[in-house]
């Protein structure tokens, strides 16, 4: 009975999404000898014949719909995503499909409302209970989030990232201490989760620097190559007056990343500070290069320039900010020095 209501239904839902699909992109369409509407694109008009000639098949619009999201089509996506579940109401994998659609085209709300209705339907999954709670949490909704963790450890107490996002909600809420022992449970479950050694090392520098850069290393361990560790021990190094430390670790993280255009830029403060303003200069630029709209880059690289008697050069980067950031009051200052 149930297939025979959403025959007609989903026939309709179909027309619709190929309207969308065509109106929505910028790309031309066409229409096959089936009176199928083509989007250019191979892969999805691949998936839309098979649609034409098995209409009420679930998997095949949330086929499309992650094809879509791949492509940052998120409108069509969406459209394929409700055919989907219209067809299948109680599929998980589904709802969190669309939850992230939603999430990466900002509707945070409706990603919230669709992981509610998730856990409503399946409160015994437990990555529903930890992706309902990152959106509470993301929603500054920290009591919900809390609870919803708790569902999350009713089912597996010894879920790592459950603790993690335990630590994240009570460090919001001023709570150093319970975030501080919910990280550690956290990396005792799991040694090898990067992101809960730099949130140790965080909250220890904020009330005892002491243990701090032991975290800091316990992170770097856990992945040499990475940038967001190597950056979270300079940034420490340098709140600690060691502006050589740091700024040996961000030209490692650049090594390991040379297409990072924080590392460069963050060097290139750290330059600053070290009055070493040409290799200051040089770093702005390669963030530059590697981010074209860098406005903080810009700047900066300007006041090197300002520094170094370059002033033709300063008045163009500090122009340059001001158009990508009208805001930038430093820029603002900086041409007034020199006009």
């Amino acid at each position: 009975m149930k297939k025979i209501t959403f025959l007609l239904y989903t026939t309709t839902i179909l027309t619709a999404i190929f309207l969308i699909s065509a109106c929505g992109n910028d790309a031309p369409t066409d229409q096959n000898t089936d009176g199928v509407v083509l989007s250019g694109d191979d892969e999805i008009d691949q998936v839309s014949q098979r649609l034409s000639q098995d209409p009420n098949n679930a998997e095949l619009y949330a086929l499309r719909a992650e094809i879509f999201y791949e492509k940052n089509s998120y409108d069509q996506a969406i459209a394929d995503m409700t055919a989907a579940l219209s067809l299948d109401s109680v599929n998980i994998d589904y709802h969190h499909l669309l939850t992230d659609i939603y999430l990466d085209y900002f509707r945070s709300r409706l990603a919230l409302q669709t992981m509610e209705r998730a856990v409503a339907i399946a409160p015994e999954d437990i990555s529903s209970w930890l992706k309902l709670s990152e959106i509470q949490l993301f929603l500054k909704m920290n009591q919900a989030s809390l609870a919803s963790i708790d569902k999350a450890l009713r089912i597996d107490p010894q879920n790592a990232l459950a603790f993690f996002f335990m630590g994240k909600n009570f460090e919001e809420l001023g709570d150093i201490n319970r975030a501080i022992n919910a990280f550690q449970e956290s990396s005792e479950i799991d040694p090898e989760m990067l992101d809960t050694w730099i949130k140790l090392g965080q909250l220890h520098a904020s009330i005892d620097g002491n243990l701090a850069e032991t975290f800091y290393d316990n992170a770097i361990e856990v992945d040499s190559s990475s940038t967001i560790a190597l950056s979270a021990k300079a940034e420490y190094l340098w709140d600690q007056d060691n502006p050589e430390g740091a700024l040996e670790l961000y030209k490692t993280a650049i090594r390991k990343a040379p297409m990072d255009e924080k590392s460069y830029y963050n060097a290139g403060l750290v330059l600053l500070e070290l009055d070493a303003m040409e290799e200051a200069y040089d770093h702005f630029t390669m963030a530059i290069e590697n981010a074209p709209l860098y406005a903080a880059a810009y700047y900066y690289r300007g006041y090197a320039a300002e520094a170094l008697g370059n002033n033709e050069q300063a008045v163009q980067d500090y122009e340059h900010t001001i158009r990508l950031a009208p805001e930038y009051v430093q820029a603002r200052e900086g041409l007034n020095r020199l006009k």
